[in-house]
């Protein structure tokens, strides 16, 4: 995200201009973006004209508008941020109090006021203004004819892509088409590599797969990088990490992110502390029950007593519609902050988000056993 304009107080009024550069920019968009917020943003909209036939011509004409903020939608598929809400701005085309949608897309500026600058608020912008922030670890999930590419960054799992190959049996006849399926599909696999991983910012690529193909593949790609001369392959051969999933598929992501093995290569990558806080979590949970606790009351109270060590949060529950609601979550995470404790913030979009989204979206590692916690109603 590209940061064009500043004018904000913190915990005051303010405005920032921004101009979201990629996929992830959208997604900071989304949680940066609150109901009760103007933004305003260059928009289409279809107008009808008379026409000298007597008839109406529909036109679509471009024209800058501001709203207030009502709802935001984000379509991951498409990379587009819709936002609907009332114009409070004169113009020919649209009255004042009039509903539209603006769609946020990238390499389009907007510009957002609030009245409430809050601690999440500047630490979602700053966040997403900061280059290091993007995605800084790949992984390549496989089996014999599917691949998916995913770039895992601070706040999103992106899949880049799903290279899919028929491969025939590699038994009897069919030998000799297995052998030059399989060489089709790695090279696929191997264009996908060399056209969606930068590793100026991705610091590691874990290769996972049941059985051998993950192997095979590897020994392909560097016979292929010392034959044509791939520059970039040859010299990140130590980024190139070999790890065991179960399948191909999405959900076998998590297996690979949790092993140890995997987990100490790519313990500097920003997703892979989310997963260990996580894992932390559970094992308290799990051997000293009483130094873990769920949900929005015990958590509360645990602060209360000023017991948490790990606070750990998803960002869905600062995207709450009662500004009241939010504001009690800042303001707990700016608290354990300030009593020397640490805060993970999870996204929504990644896997570990997802579980902690189980556990009501909220947990916390605590300083000292609090028994009577498991006492006290969720």
């Amino acid at each position: 995200m590209k940061l064009m304009h500043k004018d904000i107080v913190r915990n005051g009024p303010g405005t920032v201009k921004l101009l979201p550069e990629e996929e992830d920019d959208l997604w900071h968009a989304y949680n940066l973006i609150a109901t009760g917020d103007n933004l305003q943003a260059v928009t289409v909209r279809k107008v009808l004209r008379d026409a000298a036939s007597g008839g109406r011509d529909a036109e679509r004409v471009k024209l800058k508008l501001e709203i207030v903020v009502e709802s935001v939608e984000y379509d991951k598929e498409g990379s587009v941020l819709r936002v609907r809400g009332k114009n409070i701005s004169e113009n020919d085309y649209v009255k004042i109090g009039q509903f539209h949608t603006l769609e946020l897309e990238l390499k389009r500026p907007f510009v957002l006021r609030k009245e409430i600058w809050d601690s999440f608020a500047i630490d979602t912008y700053k966040q997403a203004c900061d280059p290091a922030a993007s995605a800084d670890l790949a992984v390549i999930l496989m089996q014999e004819g599917l691949a998916h590419l995913f770039l895992i960054g601070k706040s999103i799992t992106a899949t880049r892509a799903r290279i899919e190959t028929s491969i025939p049996r590699k038994h009897g006849p069919a030998i000799a088409g297995y052998e030059s399926a399989l060489k089709k599909f790695f090279e696929h696999v191997l264009q996908a590599l060399l056209k969606h991983i930068d590793f100026e910012v991705v610091q590691c690529v874990v290769i996972a797969s049941p059985g051998f193909t993950k192997d095979q593949f590897r020994d392909y790609m560097f016979l292929e990088a010392a034959r044509r001369d791939l520059r970039v392959i040859i010299e990140n051969k130590s980024r190139l990490i070999l790890a065991h999933a179960t399948s191909g598929y999405k959900h076998s992501l998590k297996e690979v992110l949790d092993a140890p093995g995997v987990m100490s290569l790519i313990k500097d990558t920003k997703a892979a502390q989310e997963v260990r806080a996580l894992q932390d979590f559970f094992n308290m949970l799990t051997n000293d029950s009483a130094r873990a606790c769920y949900g929005p009351k015990h958590v509360e109270i645990a602060h209360d007593r000023l017991a948490i060590q790990t606070l750990l949060i998803t960002d869905t529950l600062f995207r709450n519609a009662d500004i009241a609601t939010r504001q009690k979550y800042v303001n707990l995470v700016e608290s354990v902050k300030k009593y020397g404790g640490t805060v993970h913030v999870f996204s929504s979009m990644h896997v570990s988000g997802d579980q902690l989204a189980q556990l009501t979206g909220i947990a916390a590692i605590l300083r000292f056993p609090l028994p009577d916690l498991e006492d006290i109603e969720m």
